[in-house]
């Protein structure tokens, strides 16, 4: 059975302050029974689980890809660190979940012009999807010396989450969504991951310009803003041709020339 992974990327959760539901998972629940109708297995990542559960962390990135491509690991292999008490790495978890999926839909607020921090810590740690190396054994671990000679020699820069489809939904109350949601698309896009397209990408504003408190009232109000339906009818319908042969990669078959 195909697969869909849908993405809450808020910090909020009526688990711990403030107490009340955010607006992204309300739209998470709202896109996930599309997927189910449509005939997907949904698996849901709630990252507010980070500012909610005790002791779970995703560790931040080292930008080992910035020392040799080679040296990045796929997936990540700098945690744990028993030195440093960096245990329990969420993100050996959330690997093989983007991994199954046929299908990514990443639902988010926009805090401060960008996505909130436990998303983008996720983003981060996923850019050894785009070029790492799966053997790190080739690198006796850690070793930059040899994963430059290895790099020197020529990298194929192996996208591993090539091929999946993805939809967007982002979501501000003044401003930044739209560029938001442009970050996103560029970064996916850029792991060679597809768009499912215009009505699969969606930014807009619940509430604009309104008061906080009203917010959650604004949403239930806002039908327009319903295009999430959309957004995960679109996702569903793009892993659907892809699956039957019927939708390809429009540059399928062309050369990099430029991969890094």
């Amino acid at each position: 059975m195909p697969r869909i992974l849908v993405i809450n990327g808020s910090a909020r959760s009526e688990h711990t302050c403030p107490g009340e539901m955010s607006k992204t998972w309300r739209m998470v629940k709202l896109a996930e029974p599309v997927f189910i109708e449509m005939g997907f297995a949904v698996d849901i990542l709630d990252l507010s689980r980070l500012t909610s559960e005790f002791g779970k962390a995703i560790h931040p990135c080292k930008s080992c890809v910035s020392t040799a491509m080679p040296l990045c690991h796929w997936p990540c292999s700098c945690y744990p660190n028993y030195s440093l008490g960096q245990t329990d790495d969420w993100m050996n978890e959330i690997y093989p979940l983007w991994v199954a999926a046929h299908g990514i839909l990443i639902v988010t607020p926009v805090n401060w012009y960008h996505v909130p921090g436990g998303l983008k810590a996720m983003m981060d740690r996923l850019v050894c999807a785009d070029g790492g190396n799966p053997d790190p054994t080739s690198t006796h671990g850690k070793k930059a010396v040899e994963a430059k000679a290895i790099e020197l020699k020529g990298w194929s820069y192996p996208r591993h989450l090539a091929g999946r489809h993805f939809g967007l939904v982002v979501h501000g109350d003044s401003v930044g969504a739209e560029g938001v949601r442009r970050t996103l698309s560029d970064w996916l896009t850029d792991m060679h991951l597809i768009s499912a397209g215009r009505f699969g990408e969606l930014d807009g504003y619940v509430g604009y310009m309104e008061q906080y408190a009203t917010s959650h009232h604004e949403l239930d109000e806002d039908h327009a803003f319903q295009e999430v339906l959309n957004a995960a009818r679109a996702l569903g319908n793009a892993v659907r041709l892809a699956r039957s042969g019927q939708l390809q990669e429009p540059g399928f078959g062309l050369e990099d020339p430029n991969p890094k």
